[in-house]
């Protein structure tokens, strides 16, 4: 599995602070290892455009939305609150 990011995904992750860096660092590497942990929480969206992402859990209220419709290759689409991305 490849992970890649899309711009919009790199200028958020870059607005976001240190302690959210540090546990984005942590989630992903849990993530590379096993997507269905129970940890991140990983599950499909269904809402209007995110219908067909999925999302995980970084830290108590940041989430990463992400697309893993392309073989072996998963791209993180979003990262933010739930009140930012889901709004």
């Amino acid at each position: 599995m490849r992970i890649t990011t899309s711009k919009k995904f790199d200028k958020k992750i870059k607005k976001q602070p240190t302690k959210i860096h540090q546990e984005f660092k942590k989630r992903i590497e849990i993530f590379i290892e096993d997507i269905n942990n129970p940890i991140l929480n990983v599950h499909k969206l269904s809402g209007g455009n995110l219908k067909g992402l999925w999302s995980f859990n970084i830290s108590g209220d940041v989430r990463v939305i992400f697309d893993r419709s392309q073989k072996d290759i998963i791209i993180l689409i979003d990262i933010g609150s739930h009140s930012d991305l889901y709004s």
